[in-house]
């Protein structure tokens, strides 16, 4: 559907009265929690409520300052703006709606990129018409129509390019459509397509080093080999024509039970930097660039763990940190705990990690529909 223009029924304004601040009072070296044992983060560190935003998925700036959020059931697209700079996002529009899965947002030269199943559309001008977006440019509509990891996280990388993400259309299959469980790239008007990366079961969620420009990515691992295989994972592309396993491998060296056996001879495959949790989902992750944070968090990779779906004991519901040196991971710990409960509730799922201007970061949670915002020192 062709998202329509805004009305005052897919037209939402949040304001947000009094929000409750989570203040994380803790020793140096320890790790914290609420009053009311909601959300630990480690010592100095405070979160609190950014913006109420249902379903916010994936998160991009405008370069006015105004924050995007796709979603995924509800088909919404929103923009968040702080008009009063009270760092808390009091004012939430629908701009698009009707959009099948519109997961993945991206910005360059003023429009608003937004990726759906089968196609990317762009608003050009965007922050100049929040209150009447009018119709989007269709930038290329011939992308596979797969529900099964179909939705897209998308970005712009440091060559100019939009990386545009490809899941494979099932659990575990060996798809013959190259485009299937690979990173496409293409240049902002839609041409020039082609694939980056092979054997990705399913990203959504990467980034470019700041200080090297080689991507990044997370990638989900497949399902049904039991509660701890394979793990999901964290990898490093510094050249394009990678292959990263799926389907044939899993994880560092897991064999597929089933489709190992049909890995073509003489197949180079790309290991994982780090072995994440197994079905953790490993959904957005960040490069901390701002000075906010301590110096020991510059250049580290912050990572949205969505949570598990069909674990016995569940895992995830996070953010956690990678420390990394020389292309090489060396930690892999919890940062932001608690909306995985002791007896298993939860009270939130983290998809996307984005930072703010301030160096401050703002994580999408889904599940409650918040928008949080992570600061150091306030």
């Amino acid at each position: 559907m062709t998202p329509t223009s805004s009305k005052p029924m897919n037209r939402l304004r949040i304001l947000l009265a009094l929000p409750v601040l989570l203040l994380i009072a803790c020793d140096e070296d320890g790790v914290g929690g609420t009053d009311t044992g909601e959300l630990q983060l480690p010592g100095g560190f405070s979160i609190h409520e950014y913006a109420d935003v249902p379903g916010a998925r994936s998160l991009c700036f405008g370069d006015q300052g105004t924050l995007f959020a796709g979603t995924r059931q509800q088909g919404d697209v929103y923009a968040v703006r702080d008009l009063d700079g009270d760092r808390r996002g009091e004012d939430v529009t629908v701009i698009a709606s009707g959009l099948r899965q519109p997961n993945g947002v991206a910005f360059r030269d003023g429009a608003l990129y937004v990726a759906e199943i089968s196609r990317v559309l762009r608003f050009d001008g965007i922050e100049d018409q929040i209150d009447d977006p009018g119709d989007p440019v269709v930038v290329r509509d011939d992308f596979p129509t797969d529900g099964h990891h179909g939705w897209k996280y998308i970005a712009f990388g440091p060559d100019g390019m939009l990386y545009v993400p490809v899941g494979a259309p099932c659990n575990i299959c060996n798809p013959e459509n190259p485009i299937y469980a690979a990173l496409t790239r293409m240049n902002p008007d839609g041409s020039g397509r082609e694939i980056f990366a092979h054997g990705i079961r399913n990203t959504v969620g990467f980034d470019w080093n700041p200080e090297t420009g080689v991507l990044w990515f997370t990638d989900n691992g497949r399902d049904w080999l039991g509660d701890n295989l394979p793990p999901d994972e964290l990898n490093r592309a510094p050249e394009p024509g990678l292959h990263f396993g799926y389907p044939f491998v899993h994880g560092a060296d897991i064999e597929d039970p089933e489709l190992f056996t049909e890995m073509p001879e003489g197949l180079e495959i790309t290991q994982p930097v780090q072995e994440l949790g197994p079905h953790v989902a490993a959904l957005g992750m960040h490069f901390y660039r701002g000075d906010m944070f301590p110096a020991g968090y510059h250049n580290q990779i912050f990572i949205a763990e969505h949570g598990s779906w069909n674990r016995s004991e569940k895992i995830g519901y996070r953010v956690t940190l990678v420390r990394h040196e020389n292309g090489v991971a060396t930690s892999y710990e919890d940062f932001a705990t608690g909306w995985l409960k002791e007896d298993e509730s939860v009270s939130g799922r983290p998809v996307d990690v984005i930072e703010m201007d301030d160096g401050s970061l703002l994580v999408s949670d889904d599940y409650s529909g918040t928008i949080w915002r992570i600061a150091y020192g306030e």
